[in-house]
């Protein structure tokens, strides 16, 4: 890298004349050169080196944690440590093929849940799930192809865990999903209605486990997450079969939907289908609702044209505007009514209910660099990059006035930045360098 950055030097110095650069050359110099970059990356993979765990205040291993900061991890981690790590979930996988969202050793177990996770595949850990949410198995299917990708590591994917290989088991998860969580109404997935991505329901105080005051939902979160890994399926099998089972899956589940919840009026994600009953309280439109996070996700499952990118996107940042919070992090806007969650998420801009996430708000960069919008991406990753500066770690979220709350060194804000900072400047140096590529 350095010695074609030379070279351009030498050349432009004396040996050729340069013309001006152009716009896109100067934007990839300036990103080039942007030593916030090399800071905040260098932070980054400090944190992710320290662990699995989601982050300080975290002792357990999440996989939707896992899923953002997973490539970083192959390049900073113990490789038998990491595999070791993501085989340890599919030991905890429940005998109906459900996934579990994370573990942690039964030592550490210190907090009150009334419907822990055991395996005897797993002895000396206890595993939890959020079950107002469907996007565990999903996370973990990313986890793996992600892995593989980084790693080219294959051969995880025939590890024989209690029984059965990975592959199989993930066939497995899918299959579970389908018979489920699956509405045959609309051909989506669903879950309990919760915050966008959020695994919080409004209709008890503890808030993560489905139940009977549950309102089931439809959102364009999981199903978004559930293309993606029905995409990773396809790459990860050789089966003919298999490949067309999970290609028009995969198909069905998308032109559901963007038939469902694409609201072509206002350009945007409809938040919930209830099939059920609504739990939106009267005077309060949901429809107005922007939901940030999925609608990154439904971005990076490719279900947005060039164009409804840069639409949401504009819509992203009019939100921004709107509602005083730093960055295109912000949840969702406007928020819920105040009481309409229990606890701290019965005001607004706090936590799920309109809190500003880098975590998932990197991953909206990542989607604008990943499909051209690099001026962009470069403009409003600046606050994220900004407060891990001004704050000296990654915190999991921030409220009003920029106010950072939650894990100080969340690795999920830390790997999705880590990856961003990595597509810039893949982006720019070969923006930098046209003729070099020759």
């Amino acid at each position: 890298m350095k010695k074609r950055h030379l070279l351009f030097a030498l050349l432009c110095g004396g040996f050729l004349s340069c013309t001006t650069p152009t716009a896109t050359q100067q934007l990839a110099k300036e990103i080039l050169a942007d030593q916030s970059f090399h800071v905040v990356d260098s932070m980054a993979r400090s944190v992710i080196r320290s662990g699995f765990n989601a982050g300080s205040g975290y002792s357990q291993i999440w996989a939707r944690d896992m899923n953002t900061f997973i490539e970083v991890a192959c390049e900073e981690s113990n490789p038998s440590d990491l595999r070791n790590a993501i085989l340890l979930f599919f030991a905890l996988q429940q005998p109906n093929d459900e996934m579990i969202d994370g573990y942690v050793l039964k030592t550490d177990f210190n907090w009150g849940d009334d419907h822990p996770y055991y395996s005897d595949a797993a002895p000396d850990h206890v595993a939890f799930k959020n079950t107002v949410e469907t996007d565990q198995e999903s996370s973990l299917i990313h986890i793996v192809g992600k892995y593989i990708r980084k790693t080219g590591d294959t051969s995880i994917l025939n590890e024989t865990v209690a029984g059965r290989t990975v592959y199989q088991r993930m066939v497995g998860m899918i299959d579970y999903l389908m018979k489920e969580r699956y509405n045959e109404q609309y051909g989506l997935l669903y879950g309990a209605m919760t915050a966008d991505w959020g695994d919080v329901q409004p209709n008890d105080d503890f808030g993560c486990d489905m139940n009977e005051l549950s309102d089931p939902a439809i959102d364009v979160y999981d199903n978004a997450m559930f293309i993606i890994a029905l995409d990773y399926m396809q790459e990860m099998t050789a089966d003919e079969a298999d490949q067309t089972r999970w290609k028009e899956l995969r198909a069905r589940i998308a032109a559901n939907t963007r038939k469902h919840l694409w609201d072509a009026q206002r350009q945007k994600f409809i938040p919930h289908i209830y099939p059920e009953n609504s739990p939106i309280p009267e005077g309060f439109n949901e429809l107005d609702v922007h939901y940030h996070g999925g609608t990154a996700i439904a971005i990076e499952a490719g279900l947005l044209s060039p164009e409804e990118i840069a639409t949401v996107n504009a819509q992203m940042l009019e939100n921004v505007r709107l509602s005083g919070m730093p960055s295109i992090g912000l949840t969702l806007y406007p928020t819920y009514p105040e009481n309409f969650f229990r606890g701290g998420m019965s005001k607004a801009y706090i936590y799920q209910n309109g809190g500003d996430w880098t975590w998932f708000g990197g991953r909206m960069i990542q989607q604008l660099i990943a499909n051209g919008m690099v001026k962009e991406a470069y403009e409003e990753v600046r606050p994220m990059i900004d407060r891990v500066i001004k704050n000296k770690g990654f915190y999991e979220w921030y409220g009003m006035g920029g106010v950072p709350s939650g894990s100080g060194h969340f690795k999920g804000s830390a790997g999705v930045l880590a990856k961003a900072i990595e597509m810039f400047n893949e982006w720019a140096d070969k923006s930098t360098f046209p003729l070099m590529e020759k």
